[in-house]
């Protein structure tokens, strides 16, 4: 495979599942397009997220990005029971005001490095009976429920974020983590514009080309080269989409050459960079 997968799709502004099972095939590391939070019921799961591995307990939150690179890894001899959100971004973004930001609590997680909130009580809450209400609204077919659905999403976002602007509960640290990768994957991500050859990255941290390669491919599941890409692609549909002229974006993303751009754009989203314009 030449690339991370995309999995799951998202046609609507936002969607919730609550699933319990014991996948019998290991996840590979994916991205969506959309944002995605995990209520973490029960089971013995370690959620694998750019570099960073976490060890779950009962009630956790999952805070995933979208294009942030993950994957589960799940003992399959214990049933795995979570609740998932997916969110739409722009959906969100239209609900900012100068007084709050529902993607608060996406933000935070970023700031605090970390992808995982730890709710020892979350049962007990007012946060978790607003997602339970959520849940069971997607069964609900009266009058207006469309739009009471969308009422009780924004009172989930809101217990969200309430959550985590609050000082009592803490963003959880790794369990395990390559500090060299770590590094690594910042330097990647801040200089998406500039010079990311494998030499270049391995005279920069004082590493092996070959150790760099062999370390990095363990740890995330593919290759640098494929990770940049990947990485140099979705910021370009982002800076495109915002409507920054496709010349630039290209440009900016450290793409030397919009032939090649643009053929690897289309290999990723399925149509031409001109369609996002």
């Amino acid at each position: 495979m030449s690339i991370y997968e995309k999995r799951g799709y998202l046609n609507s502004e936002f969607q919730l599942f609550h699933l319990t099972d014991a996948p019998m095939t290991e996840f590979e590391f994916h991205y969506h397009d959309f944002d995605k939070i995990v209520l973490f019921i029960s089971g013995k799961v370690n959620y694998m997220i750019e570099g960073k591995t976490y060890e779950l307990k009962p009630y956790d939150i999952v805070f995933v990005s979208h294009n942030a690179i993950h994957r589960p890894e799940i003992d399959v001899t214990v049933p795995y029971e979570r609740i998932i959100v997916y969110i739409s971004p722009s959906f969100i973004k239209d609900y900012r005001t100068g007084d709050y930001d529902l993607s608060y609590c996406f933000q935070k997680a970023e700031k605090e490095n970390s992808n995982v909130l730890r709710m020892h009580t979350l049962g007990k809450t007012t946060l978790f009976d607003s997602v339970v209400a959520l849940e069971q609204s997607f069964s609900d077919s009266s009058y207006a429920s469309s739009l009471y659905r969308q009422l009780l999403f924004l009172e989930f976002m809101i217990h969200l974020n309430r959550a985590a602007l609050s000082n009592d509960l803490e963003y959880l640290n790794t369990s395990t983590c390559n500090s060299k990768i770590m590094d690594l994957l910042a330097y990647i991500n801040e200089h998406l514009a500039e010079d990311l050859s494998i030499d270049h990255l391995a005279q920069t941290f004082y590493i092996s080309r070959y150790h760099m390669m062999r370390l990095f491919k363990e740890e995330m599941g593919y290759t640098i080269g494929n990770y940049i890409s990947y990485k140099r692609l979705s910021l370009a549909k982002e800076l495109i989409e915002k409507g920054m002229p496709v010349t630039q974006a290209c440009l900016d993303c450290g793409f030397k050459d919009y032939s090649t751009f643009s053929r690897a754009y289309k290999k990723r989203f399925g149509h031409s960079v001109t369609g996002d314009r």
